[in-house]
């Protein structure tokens, strides 16, 4: 699919602003007062996306979502019982080529909850299932909170494991009182939202594009990217799009072949597949702070960027392919 969307005559705008977003990133770096404002930027950015979705959606859809019990339960089982397991299953060829410090940033990786901004954001992109994705992955994020320090003490035998406990009132400042405020006001804006639909897309892909920003400027400022050798690091790059190529698979398939419908599948690649940088990078600082903080993370900050990038390929080229909805009265 990569190869033959980069070969085709007519790039994709949005994943050229993807990658003209990573190459400012990569040249100029935000620092500081700067770097502050885009991530307060984003962080607005995400709380009127979820403003929007709670405009957007109907009681009646939030509740078909959280009903959705073999949905969700498939989503979390792939997010903290498959993809643990294939961080196990990497033990095997992973350290030797890598070292033990960054194999505990892979299986760190795969203990993570998935991220909730960009998994709706690529949901929506790709017209899949946006009110099942907003259950899940804000009950991914939640449970994680309390399920990763506890996954990294089992599998990882970390000494003083912990979690920053702000996570829990920034998700519910971030996230559910927009959502609830959308709620609230939707009797009122809500016809208006679904009118310019087109026109607000501009959230969805504005949230992903300011992620993508800030994760690479804070990579670029903690000199991540130059503490280890080139070979290393393409090692890693690789081991990071074999386990993304995996899980994308498998979620894809196994859904199709369980009846799931579009829209659910196309709500469990990417609730399923991907992993929050915005949670796995506070909460290192505290579950490894006698150890190499920053190789435990590098493999979360390339896997981050890689479902970005290709989330993004993956989801226009469904959303071109998605029949168009048929119309609902109001």
């Amino acid at each position: 699919m990569l190869s033959r969307l980069l070969a085709s005559s007519r790039i994709d705008p949005f994943l050229l602003m993807i990658l003209t977003t990573v190459a400012i990133a990569a040249v100029l770096p935000s620092h500081g007062a700067a770097l502050t404002f885009f991530s307060w930027a984003s962080k607005v950015a995400i709380g009127l996306l979820f403003f929007l979705y709670g405009a957007r959606l109907s009681s009646s859809e939030i509740l078909h979502g959280v009903r959705h019990w073999r949905l969700q339960g498939f989503i979390l089982a792939t997010t903290f019982v498959a993809f643990p397991l294939l961080g196990l299953a990497f033990k095997g060829f992973v350290p030797a080529l890598l070292g033990q410090p960054l194999y505990l940033g892979v299986l760190y990786l795969c203990v993570l909850p998935s991220t909730v901004q960009s998994a709706i954001a690529l949901v929506s992109v790709a017209r899949g299932n946006i009110p099942a994705a907003v259950v899940a992955a804000s009950a991914s994020s939640l449970l994680g909170i309390f399920i990763t320090p506890v996954l990294v003490g089992v599998l990882m035998s970390t000494q003083g494991g912990g979690f920053n406990g702000s996570a829990v009132g920034e998700i519910f400042v971030m996230l559910l009182l927009p959502f609830l405020a959308g709620q609230v006001l939707r009797r009122w804006i809500g016809r208006w939202v679904k009118e310019h639909g087109k026109p607000l897309k501009v959230v969805d892909r504005g949230s992903i594009l300011l992620v993508v920003y800030v994760a690479f400027s804070k990579g670029m400022n903690e000199g991540i990217w130059s503490s280890l050798s080139v070979g290393r690091l393409l090692v890693l790059a690789l081991v990071c799009l074999l386990l993304l190529g995996i899980v994308f698979g498998l979620t894809w398939a196994i859904s199709q072949r369980s009846g799931f419908s579009r829209e659910d599948s196309v709500t469990i690649l990417f609730c399923g597949s991907t992993k929050s940088l915005a949670t796995g990078l506070p909460m290192a600082t505290v579950l490894f702070a006698d150890q190499p903080v920053g190789l435990i993370v590098l493999p979360l900050m390339l896997y981050h960027q890689f479902q970005l990038l290709i989330g993004a390929m993956i989801a226009t080229r469904l959303d071109k392919r998605a029949p168009e909805p048929a119309a609902v009265a109001a």
